[in-house]
Parts: C-alpha cells; sequence; structure tokens
C-alpha cells in the first residue's frame, strides 16, 4: 500500500500541474488576443490548438457579444477540477498510507 500511497501521490502532483500549465497556456492566449500574434508563429499555433478545444463549446454555450469571456469561465472550470481532482488523489493517497 505504501507504494501506491507514494504513486498517486506523485499522480496528484503531476496532474496539479498540467492543470496549472493549461491555465498558463490559455493565459497566453488572452494576452497573444490583445497584441498582432503572427498565426504562422509555432508557439501561438501550438496555443490555438491547445486552448480551442478548451474554449470553443464555451463559446457556443456563452456566445460572444463584444467581450470574450469564455478564457474566464474556462479558468473557473479548471480551478474547480484542479481542486477536486488532486484533492481527491492526495486523500486516496493519505488514507492508503
Amino acid at each position: 500500500m505504501f507504494v501506491i500511497s507514494h504513486f498517486l501521490y506523485t499522480l496528484a502532483g503531476v496532474v496539479s500541474l498540467l492543470f496549472k500549465a493549461l491555465n498558463f497556456i490559455i493565459f497566453l492566449r488572452v494576452i497573444m488576443s490583445w497584441v498582432s500574434a503572427d498565426s504562422r508563429n509555432q508557439i501561438v499555433q501550438f496555443t490555438l490548438r491547445v486552448t480551442e478545444p478548451i474554449l470553443a463549446p464555451i463559446r457556443r454555450i456563452i456566445p460572444v457579444s463584444g467581450i470574450d469571456v469564455s478564457p474566464i469561465i474556462a479558468f473557473f472550470i479548471i480551478v474547480f477540477l484542479r481542486g477536486f481532482i488532486v484533492g481527491i488523489l492526495y486523500n486516496l493517497a493519505y488514507n492508503l498510507r
């Protein structure tokens, strides 16, 4: 059980890091939307490929009217999911010690 506990603890850390990275990439996309980012740039293309599957469904539910609030909603959803999933993994790891 000791090994499984440490595996879950490490997995929780990795999942938390991935959620933080996703929030950072969405923040990068917001900044790039304010400046004229070159759409041929590989970083811009990567950012668009990663964030569009997250932001597009939110835009379908809440249409854009002047200001696009989908990144803000995505931030809240990601923070909630991070807290929920990572919390469960940490609790499982703690209970298996």
